[in-house]
């Protein structure tokens, strides 16, 4: 039997490489799932500075910039906020535009709260 892996059901990090090239930047926030060994020892041979909320069970620990982690929890709070209203939630929306249109929309009703 063989499985062919959808765009959705494929997992995150698949993306990363092409993603981010040959692209200058300076720090990588990110959640667990980015918790690979190929992207952390890539981002530090570039010189990237790694703020990654690790899988508890890794065999060695990364020493991280606390505070830098602060910033990614308030990334991670906007989103589940986001992530409240119904049409983002479902991604109802049926145009790209329209969508983004409602996520400017929604994050303007966050940032009045």
């Amino acid at each position: 039997m063989r499985f062919v892996l959808m765009p959705g059901q494929r997992h995150d990090t698949v993306g990363v490489a092409p993603l981010i090239g040959e692209l200058d930047f300076g720090g990588l926030i990110a959640d667990k799932a980015f918790d690979a060994n190929w992207i952390i020892e890539s981002m530090t041979a570039r010189g990237v500075q790694i703020v990654i909320s690790q899988h508890p069970g890794r065999l060695q620990p990364l020493e991280i910039d606390h505070e830098i982690y602060k910033w990614r929890h308030l990334i991670e709070n906007f989103f589940c906020k986001l992530k409240e209203f119904k049409r983002i939630a479902l991604r109802s929306d049926k145009t790209d535009e329209s969508f983004e249109a409602m996520i400017y929309a929604c994050s303007a009703i966050i940032n009045s709260r």
